[in-house]
């Protein structure tokens, strides 16, 4: 949607798809994790204590970062 150009701004986006733009932005923000961590969550192997509450703190961007920090 952001990337087909129907929409220029997340504003936008949350607005066309009547959605909290807070949300849409959190929800967006999990398209920065590392592949790897993405895969680990979908297959199951994440630490136990990595869940939702965990990622809406917010996480690095780096990806390094993210290992470090998310799989303690």
């Amino acid at each position: 949607m952001l990337d087909d150009g129907r929409y220029r701004t997340v504003t936008e986006l949350a607005a066309g798809e009547k959605l909290d733009r807070g949300y849409l932005g959190r929800i967006l923000m999990l398209t920065l994790l590392a592949p790897d961590i993405v895969e680990a969550i979908m297959d199951g192997r994440q630490p136990a204590e990595l869940g939702v509450h965990v990622l809406r703190e917010g996480f690095p961007v780096e990806w390094g970062e993210q290992r470090a920090a998310l799989r303690n």
